[in-house]
């Protein structure tokens, strides 16, 4: 993967939207995810759209963003078109097929409608997939699944096997999957997994920020350059960015860093 570069890889996947993104990404220089964890309405988007010309995709926690209304997404699609980013919400489904299908298409949330990218857990086994793509395939705008295959959080129980599994559903519905979550200080291990579709899948990682370290609540951070050394793909900024004191530069650098760090990974 590392000796391919964006637009080359998107000539090669099946999956529009992770085609959108690839191009994207290779246009506009940045290969930076926003987490965007404000639960403050008017923060929230205020920082989507400060922080929109310096990323790749804007991650949501939708479900916690306080005094919520339906036209909220509208304005987040609005924001995404201006300022030419995606966007991942991060729903984490982890239901069986019949379920995730009502939670991804229902409710007053609605993802399937505005949200190119959802993610899933594997637990259930392939039916969460197949539903999933159930909704997607009804859509007229290209929709796509992230599998988690690590998570960054000390302890957590995505061991090795259970990355093989992800991988393993993944190369089965490539069509629809576009790649996983991988965390920073694994995502070597990750990418042998996938050397048979080394260019189909998209690697996204969490857990990055300026000098690396750690929270009280066991998470671990890895700077942008190991992550994108590594092979990740795409970095997920959240309170490294939104936490700063101008975040807006904080952006900025996460961004210059990651894309050096991409730039030297292959060779340029």
């Amino acid at each position: 993967m590392g000796s391919k570069t964006y637009k080359e890889r998107s000539e090669l996947v099946k999956n529009q939207a992770a085609k959108k993104l690839l191009q994207l990404m290779d246009d506009k220089q940045t290969n930076l995810a926003l987490a965007n964890d404000e639960t403050n309405l008017e923060k929230f988007l205020e920082l989507a759209d400060k922080i929109g010309p310096e990323i790749a995709i804007l991650k949501t926690h939708i479900d916690a963003v306080e005094d919520f209304m339906p036209d909220v997404t509208k304005q987040l699609t609005s924001l995404a078109k201006q300022h030419n980013f995606m966007i991942f919400e991060d729903r984490k489904f982890a239901d069986i097929g019949n379920t995730v299908k009502l939670q991804y298409a229902k409710g007053i949330y609605k993802i399937i409608e505005w949200a190119d990218f959802t993610n899933a857990h594997i637990v259930p086994g392939p039916g969460i997939i197949e539903g999933l793509k159930d909704v997607a395939d009804e859509q007229s705008e290209p929709r796509g699944l992230i599998l988690l295959a690590q998570m960054s959080s000390k302890g957590n129980l995505a061991t090795e096997e259970y990355a093989k599994q992800a991988v393993t559903l993944a190369e089965q519905y490539f069509d629809f999957v576009i790649g996983f979550i991988g965390n920073g200080g694994q995502v070597e291990e990750l990418k042998k997994l996938t050397s048979n579709l080394n260019s189909q899948f998209i690697v996204l990682t969490p857990g990055v920020k300026l000098g690396g370290g750690g929270d009280a609540l066991k998470q671990q951070y890895t700077t942008p350059a190991d992550v994108i050394s590594a092979g990740s793909d795409v970095i997920i900024v959240g309170r490294g960015i939104y936490g700063a004191d101008d975040p807006l530069a904080s952006a900025q650098e996460h961004r210059r860093q990651a894309w050096e760090a991409y730039q030297i990974r292959l060779g340029m």
